[in-house]
């Protein structure tokens, strides 16, 4: 594959930071934002509705790790020995492991993948995976952090062999607001915008945005209803939040269980019930069932309400990548 030092100019190998491989790097997050804009500074992906996971290749193989450094490769055994040979050096990449309903990702799908340990079974649960790459952290013998984004991206696509189940994240440049127009229209879940020139931040930053087109969040779950009618296993999820270390009541979803996560999710649930509300504002029936705040949920929704409660949620599937703790409400910003 190419080079590295044939692609960077001067500048760019100042940048360059010698170092041996560390064994974790925290990961850069976007931030939600309610703007729209195009820009020549910035470039625009596809937001992946997936695992967020980053890869780090040494020559003991490829190791896979989610956002939270759990182990990921027994749970995606299929993507490996891919990544094993795609690149003979070592590197670190940054990704999203999703699967797919048609042509739309669908993090409900992959929810049936999720948590599966056995190598095995995973591989026999029928629902194929693919790796989104989209940049590059570590190469050879130098963190790449201070690289501008555009040189991170270069050198990924350049680097890597890319094919199923691994991906390069393509993108667009300039025309943002015309692409998250597309975007909504085929059903995606928006774009991420990232500043081109912008170093790998590792934390949240404002160099990369969220343009949603469909609201959609981690909640933990808080509690569950009793089923009515012929539905077993639980009527209705209680969801909640952080927010000033407190856990802030945020309704609660009756829809998008199948019967298998209605009698699977129900025996999670009873294992962690309790007596007393972890929520201060909770809703005062008789058929809540409260449970210790440990499990995390993904919830899509139409729109929050003046009080704080989630208009028309619908369950996506359990997340294990993110401690209930780290749960906030996601407000947009400017």
């Amino acid at each position: 594959m190419g080079d590295r030092h044939s692609q960077l100019d001067q500048d760019e190998e100042k940048r360059l930071e010698p170092s041996a491989m560390p064994d974790w790097v925290a990961p850069m997050l976007a931030t939600l934002t309610d703007a729209r804009f195009s820009s020549p500074d910035w470039l625009y992906e596809r937001k992946l509705d997936g695992e967020r996971c980053l890869v780090f290749r040494d020559d003991d193989g490829a190791r896979i790790l989610s956002r939270n450094k759990k182990a990921l490769n027994r749970t995606y055994p299929e993507l490996v020995e891919p990544l094993e040979s795609a690149c003979d050096r070592p590197f670190i990449a940054d990704g999203e492991i999703v699967a797919f309903d048609g042509n739309v990702t669908s993090f409900s799908r992959l929810q049936q993948r999720i948590g599966i340990t056995d190598p095995d079974k995973a591989r026999e649960s029928g629902v194929a995976v693919v790796l989104y790459l989209f940049d590059l952290i570590y190469l050879e013998d130098s963190r790449l952090d201070q690289l501008p984004l555009r040189r991170r991206k270069a050198l990924l696509r350049s680097t890597l062999a890319f094919e199923d189940p691994l991906r390069f994240t393509a993108h667009r440049n300039e025309d943002g607001e015309t692409f998250f127009d597309e975007a909504c229209r085929k059903g995606w879940e928006g774009l991420i915008a990232k500043r081109a020139d912008a170093p790998y931040h590792h934390s949240r930053s404002r160099d990369w945005l969220k343009f949603k087109c469909v609201n959609q969040q981690e909640l933990v779950i808080v509690g569950f209803t009793d089923p009515k009618g012929e539905r077993h296993g639980f009527g209705a999820l209680l969801l909640g939040y952080y927010e000033d270390d407190e856990l802030r009541y945020a309704g609660k979803v009756g829809t998008g269980f199948d019967d298998r996560t209605l009698t699977e999710l129900h025996a999670e649930l009873a294992k962690r019930e309790r007596r007393t509300a972890p929520v201060e504002n909770g809703p005062d029936l008789d058929s809540v069932h409260w449970v210790t705040p440990e499990l995390v949920a993904e919830i899509g929704f139409t729109e929050w309400t003046e009080d704080g409660r989630l208009r028309h949620p619908r369950f996506l599937g359990l997340r294990d990548d993110k401690p209930a703790t780290a749960v906030h409400r996601e407000r947009p910003k400017v």
